[in-house]
């Protein structure tokens, strides 16, 4: 994939190049890369585990869970070594392949969210029809076409930025392969791709956001309608952790993308801390400590477990 380019490695100018801040950071974002995957692992087992998790909204949230893993992952353990390595150079090839696979799985979670509305709006607003309306099939045909769309979105932003000419300067002043700091290394004429860099981003977070918008509308008019107040509070609390999670992802994601590529400053490296790091890892607290059911699950799991650790003790006392 691309065009004529020279450059064969780009440096990564990273977080900090104070020497002082690089240990304790590594620290920091090697907890918070732990807790991101034991959270997210800990989500995905729990809903395989509790029959009473066996549900479209929590099928959902076992895809939105994998997806803040593999976007941890494409970034975490890079920046990490770059902390403690003095050799901070990345290829060309693992460039493009890092700008591309979060790229990918950044679009999923993109849909996955409207997708997660969609759901709730069904499930509060035409509760007796849930189970014909989010069958199995139009689970899988919704996850499928959520895959399929983020896929198509980051093969043409990765072909935007890549197919140029890369002859200038190598330095990326970030710590991964960001969209528009790699953006300001082409030395061809780049507002052709930035047109349709943006009316990509635009198409796929405008939808997303009309579907949730549209879904939390209907969900608000229902909810309003409702003759009891502990149905009114119940409802509520069940879109409030997505509502959370919606705000934090969309609101980083449009502060990074839908402005001027000539208003991007040093404070995007903390945007892009915020929902490639810090988001992934606060998710399934969102999701767990704010969920009646989860929290529920995860209770009976937890004496389930506690149990056969009692009654293997109690057969090893005997033996």
């Amino acid at each position: 994939m691309g065009g004529n380019h020279t450059q064969t490695k780009f440096i990564l100018l990273g977080i900090t190049d104070s020497p002082r801040l690089q240990t304790p950071l590594f620290v920091f974002f090697l907890l918070i890369y732990i807790v991101t995957i034991l959270g997210n692992v800990g989500i995905i087992i729990l809903v395989r585990v509790s029959p009473s998790l066996h549900t479209p909204m929590y099928f959902f949230l076992t895809h939105f869970a994998f997806t803040d893993i593999c976007c941890s992952t494409v970034i975490s353990p890079r920046m990490l070594a770059d902390l403690l390595s003095e050799d901070i150079t990345i290829s060309f090839t693992g460039c493009m392949m890092q700008f591309l696979t979060f790229a990918f799985f950044a679009s999923i979670e993109c849909h996955l969210l409207a997708v997660m509305a969609y759901g709730r709006h069904v499930a509060i607003c035409q509760p007796l029809l849930y189970v014909t309306i989010i069958s199995s099939r139009v689970c899988w045909q919704l996850i499928a076409s959520s895959y399929l769309f983020a896929f198509l979105t980051a093969i043409i932003c990765t072909w935007c930025v890549f197919g140029g000419s890369f002859c200038g300067p190598n330095r990326i002043n970030h710590f991964f392969c960001e969209l528009f700091p790699v953006l300001k290394l082409v030395c061809s004429n780049t507002h052709s791709s930035e047109m349709v860099i943006f009316a990509f981003i635009t198409v796929n977070a405008v939808c997303a956001s009309v579907v949730i918008f549209l879904s939390y509308i209907s969900i608000l008019r229902t909810v309003l309608r409702m003759c009891s107040a502990q149905s009114r509070a119940r409802a509520f609390h069940t879109c409030a952790s997505h509502l959370m999670a919606v705000s934090m992802y969309f609101g980083t994601g449009f502060f990074m993308y839908l402005q001027p590529p000539s208003s991007h400053r040093s404070l995007d490296k903390v945007a892009s801390i915020f929902y490639a790091v810090l988001i992934p890892m606060l998710n399934p607290f969102i999701y767990s400590l704010r969920n009646r059911e989860v929290k529920r699950s995860l209770v009976k799991c937890g004496r389930r477990i506690f149990s056969c650790w009692q009654h293997k003790s109690f057969l090893s006392s005997r033996t």
